[in-house]
């Protein structure tokens, strides 16, 4: 029996690749979308899903068992970045990143655990970030966000490895992708305390984004996972000195390693 699989944010980037990915190894793929009418060059079919909506994400879970009457795989892709001074962000922008990054995805674990409980069987697939293992100026919402994802994945893990579910995160570093045209911007205010640096700080960052790895990477290191009968807690995906930055942070003193980054932020 092919394994079913739903991805969320599946119409692009990332989970569109994984999608891709599986799909053409056989597995049965349904990705989602908040507006699934619009994509028109998807390969699998696109359910509509806004993490944001508990009840559209239970119409799309409903609608995954009733087609195919079981859920192996969820994948938890859908995310936004933000940008910004801490100080400049507007509060409503930092809970709404919060809603799409961190509890978007529990909302969809809560919506598909009692189908796994009962299957006995299951994976769940947090996609968090490399940006999650430390604290990065000027994406300090961003990095906040996937860091509590990632430290959820760690205790939810152990809530269900009794009922045959395997929880795993998978942190990526920079991907070629279209996150940066979706992400939130606090403005560049002219004259602001944080003007020079900021704008410096956004014009780094979308240029490791532009000469990011492939996608594909990602989603052949999500197919090593789903093969694998007992995945690790957490898994990161990108060049090595993306990865290698979380290995000086645990070995650094803080102080040192804080250095680091602002030597590398020019700040």
């Amino acid at each position: 029996m092919n394994q079913v699989v739903l991805i969320t944010g599946g119409s692009s980037g990332i989970g569109k690749a994984i999608g891709e990915f599986l799909h053409h190894k056989g597995f049965v793929v349904y990705g989602t979308s908040r507006n699934p009418d619009k994509i028109t060059n998807s390969i699998f079919p696109l359910l509509a899903l806004d993490v944001r909506n508990t009840e559209s994400i239970a119409h799309a879970v409903a609608e995954v068992i009733r087609v195919s009457g079981r859920i192996d795989i969820v994948i938890n892709n859908a995310g936004v970045g933000i940008t910004g001074p801490l100080e400049e962000i507007p509060t409503s922008e930092i809970k709404a990143n919060f809603e799409t990054n961190f509890f978007g995805p529990i909302e969809v674990m809560k919506a598909v655990l009692p189908q796994m409980r009962k299957q006995r069987s299951g994976l769940i697939i947090n996609i968090t970030s490399i940006a999650g293992y430390m604290g990065l100026p000027y994406r300090s919402v961003y990095s906040a966000s996937k860091g509590a994802l990632s430290i959820i994945t760690e205790a939810l893990r152990m809530e269900v490895k009794s009922f045959g579910i395997q929880i795993t995160d998978v942190a990526p570093g920079d991907f070629a992708t279209n996150i940066a045209s979706g992400r939130y911007h606090a403005p560049v205010v002219a004259g602001s305390a944080y003007e020079i640096p900021y704008q410096n700080t956004l014009n780094m960052m979308d240029e490791h984004v532009d000469s990011g790895s492939n996608p594909e990477e990602m989603a052949q290191a999500i197919c090593a996972i789903i093969q694998n009968p007992k995945p690790n807690v957490h898994y990161k995906v990108g060049l090595f000195m993306q990865k290698f930055s979380i290995v000086l942070k645990r070995t650094l003193p803080d102080k040192v390693y804080e250095k680091l980054l602002m030597n590398h932020y020019k700040l």
